[in-house]
């Protein structure tokens, strides 16, 4: 076992660990203030579900042995009887027990990406119910097509460094598929729901940044040449995302918002993710523009179009840079940056073939997830309501759905306040307090 190397893998898996929780504050800062509880648990639970689910059969279903080239097989519940000293990786000197970890973390953060979608009008019942039978006819199976030695797809020579098919693909499209069965919310499109806290959307979005450099440099399973590949080329995309965003805002809107310069950052970050370990930071620079480009267009052009109701745009941001983070790679993979890969991109002279494979890849990933995701809605929805009442929808879900308020000042202005119900009899001490004398 290489100490070196496993100890990188070890701060990788606390860094992309670490961006679950910064997701939960980047979405319970742009949800309405009804909704905050609901979707900062929605996104912090699957810490603990994920973590059970990967120990007892993820993993296995991940990488144990093979079954067409789909998905593994679970020889061993719970890990028991597993060598995890057993050494998975010869170059590097990787053990099963480090890689485990490494690889349980993505399982963790990848439900969470399509929370997004759901807030404010999902029941957190049915949420726990889709997430067990996502990561286990979705998820799992993903992992094992595409990063599995055996997996059909990586046998076909798609490229997917860090998971811009088994991730963001995978949990964006599931975010625009579960919002069209949800429908749209109450009063949607007659007023803009105001962010909760821009400044926890800022802090989410930079435990995100800095989490990501575990989930992209990690990926290359060891500290070496890749890895240091990998951190630059993420930099370099997320910095070119971020002010590109920023410049398009100013042009567009006639000023520069936080909050769209931080859904920029995430586009970026999404976007490099597949091709972080294939390219050169010129190529990185294309990729992460690209990327924010494609999905500020979407989101403001054609969303509105479709109708659909993605509240945190889920599936503009992760699917839609995904989708053409995957893509890209195909056109600016280079050997200069890895020379572990079979094919140069088209910008590099090695024509359309790696291109046609990240195409055949990325439109496998998105039919096969809302094929799946169709199915497991259909199943659930006879046994769980998918849906809150409309009571609960107008009260909000942070009380319908768990009892509690974000902090005080929700509290104030909700209408189970004693303030609100019996406004008559505090008349004269508010306007004490509103008039205070001199």
């Amino acid at each position: 076992m290489s100490a070196a190397n496993t100890t990188f893998l070890i701060v990788s898996s606390v860094l992309v660990f670490f961006m679950t929780p910064g997701l939960a504050f980047f979405y319970g800062g742009l949800v309405s203030r009804k909704n905050v509880v609901n979707t900062m648990l929605s996104v912090f639970f699957i810490c603990g579900i994920a973590v059970l689910l990967y120990v007892a059969v993820g993993y296995e279903l991940s990488f144990n042995s093979d079954l067409g080239g789909v998905v593994g097989k679970v020889h061993h519940f719970f890990l028991s009887g597993v060598d995890l000293t057993a050494i998975v990786n010869k170059d590097l000197g990787i053990n099963t027990g480090a890689y485990l970890i490494f690889e349980m973390m993505f399982a963790i953060i990848t439900p969470a990406l399509f929370v997004g979608a759901v807030v404010g009008r999902m029941r957190f019942n049915f949420l726990l119910a889709f997430i067990i039978l996502w990561s286990l006819l979705i998820y799992y199976p993903m992992v094992h097509i595409v990063w599995s030695t055996s997996g059909f797809l990586a046998k076909f020579g798609v490229l997917d460094f860090a998971g811009g098919t088994v991730v963001h693909i995978n949990a964006g499209v599931t975010a625009l598929v579960l919002s069209i069965f949800l429908g749209r919310r109450l009063g949607f499109g007659k007023e803009k729901t105001q962010p909760y806290n821009l400044p926890w959307v800022l802090l989410g979005t930079t435990i995100l940044w800095i989490g990501w450099y575990g989930f992209n440099a990690g990926s290359a399973l060891g500290m070496n040449e890749i890895a240091v590949q990998a951190f630059l080329t993420t930099t370099v995309a997320t910095g070119a995302s971020l002010v590109t965003w920023m410049i398009i805002d100013m042009i567009v809107v006639g000023k520069p918002t936080l909050q769209g310069t931080c859904t920029g950052t995430l586009c970026g970050l999404v976007g490099i993710t597949p091709a972080c370990g294939f390219v050169t930071a010129g190529g990185a620079f294309w990729i992460g523009a690209i990327s924010t480009i494609v999905s500020y267009w979407f989101i403001t052009k054609i969303k509105p179009i479709l109708k659909y109701d993605d509240p945190l745009d889920a599936f503009g941001c992760h699917g839609i840079s995904g989708i053409v983070g995957s893509i890209l790679t195909g056109a600016f993979a280079s050997k200069a940056a890895n020379s572990g890969i079979a094919h140069n991109g088209l910008f590099y002279g090695g024509g359309f073939s790696q291109l046609g494979l990240q195409l055949v890849g990325t439109l496998f990933t998105i039919v096969f997830v809302t094929v799946m995701v169709c199915l497991i809605v259909f199943v659930l929805k006879p046994f769980i309501k998918i849906r809150v009442n409309e009571k609960e929808e107008l009260t909000g879900l942070d009380q319908s759905e768990h009892g509690e308020f974000a902090d005080y000042t929700v509290a104030e202005v909700s209408n189970t306040s004693d303030i609100s119900k019996y406004r008559g009899e505090f008349q004269g001490q508010l306007a004490h307090l509103n008039n205070p004398p001199k």
